[in-house]
């Protein structure tokens, strides 16, 4: 720390944070401080104890950039979950893609001087996250200001594209230009388009007015106007739908706007039967379970540090925890299982307690 007089190692900090988001019982960084005064946490972290000053200089010092390299290390260890054969002949890597939404209060001069400027004392991080159906854990997580510019979740996108994979994306996304670069990117894009959207019909290929709830409306080949600069042919599948009223509250903003009841899925698959591209899609299911899980289970509603690197840390950390759940389990993490690792360290549970519910999982095709 500043005093030069106490030493907190980046592993030992990262020891910390997984003790925090394994243990209900530590619920600050405060908590974290009078954890690693106690002996076995000592012993079993290899962590000497840790004051206050060095915990909260430390997101100021460690570079979050590092753990990413555990992530990815962490990736390449878990096993694919039992795949939907439906989805059996999509090559490309299934790569749900959103933003979510963490509030923070500021400190009390920065919150007062937004207050007066623009009438909040929020401060709004978004986390753009890249989340693979296959694996049932994110891969990539970015954490940036809410805002526009570079920190738009389109241009974050852009920024951050690879190589074969199948992007499946929000209405947010929809713009032309990130449907060029995916496609140059040499991946797919599988992304909703706003009710309001416009188009000309060149290729109709199937069309029925009379499709019911979660049936194929139409599957075509378009062309949008000429301004468009889209330089690869479009695919819109159209899919009745039960419209929603409003947004999932799993992003921390207001509702979103209501739907037709139709559902405009954009596309450059043009071969890939109109049922597997609904199919899809439908699986963005997955990556609001995994916010839901990630906010209320993992602690990440409550944010250790309000500055950008303290943010990134805390969210690769609770990466990493679902990470550690999965291989652990082999199974998609959730609460039953988190709530019973948890009872496991606190020593409420036994070993074979733990792996009898781990043996009581079913499978989870994705």
């Amino acid at each position: 720390d500043r005093a030069g007089n106490r030493t907190l190692h980046y592993d030992q900090y990262s020891m910390l944070l997984l003790l925090y988001l394994f243990n209900p019982i530590v619920k600050s960084l405060r908590g974290i401080q009078q954890a690693s005064e106690l002996k076995n946490v000592q012993r079993k972290l290899q962590c000497p104890r840790a004051s206050l000053g060095s915990l909260s200089e430390a997101t100021r010092v460690f570079d979050p950039e590092r753990l990413k390299e555990i992530i990815a290390e962490l990736g390449e260890q878990l096993e694919p979950l039992a795949q939907d054969k439906r989805l059996i002949d999509i090559q490309q890597t299934i790569t749900l893609v959103d933003g979510s939404l963490i509030a923070a209060l500021p400190t009390i001069m920065e919150a007062s001087w937004r207050k007066a400027t623009i009438g909040s004392g929020m401060v709004k991080w978004r986390l753009h996250t890249h989340f693979e159906v296959l694996r049932g854990v994110p891969t990539r997580i970015e954490v940036t200001p809410n805002g526009g510019g570079e920190y738009d979740e389109r241009a974050v996108l852009a920024a951050t594209l690879e190589s074969d994979r199948l992007y499946v994306t929000d209405r947010g996304y929809a713009k032309f230009a990130l449907f060029n670069d995916i496609v140059t990117a040499q991946s797919s894009y599988a992304c909703r388009l706003r009710d309001n959207s416009a188009w000309k019909v060149v290729e109709e290929k199937y069309r029925n007015d009379d499709a019911v709830l979660n049936e194929i409306l139409s599957d075509e080949i378009v062309e949008f106007s000429k301004s468009s600069g889209l330089t690869h042919p479009v695919r819109v599948v159209c899919i009745r739908i039960n419209p929603p009223t409003s947004r999932g509250k799993y992003r921390g903003g207001s509702s979103g706007v209501d739907s037709d009841g139709i559902l405009r899925v954009a596309t450059n698959l043009l071969d890939v039967p109109a049922e597997t591209i609904a199919l899809i899609y439908s699986k963005r299911w997955a990556i609001e379970t995994f916010f839901r899980f990630f906010k209320h289970i993992l602690g990440c509603r409550h944010l250790l540090s309000h500055d950008a690197e303290g943010i990134e840390i805390q969210t690769y950390a609770a990466i990493i925890a679902s990470m550690l759940i999965a291989l652990w389990t082999g199974k998609k993490p959730t609460l039953r299982t988190h709530e019973m690792i948890c009872f496991y360290f606190c020593g409420m549970a036994d070993e074979d307690e733990l792996m009898a519910h781990i043996e009581k999982l079913k499978p989870q095709a994705v």
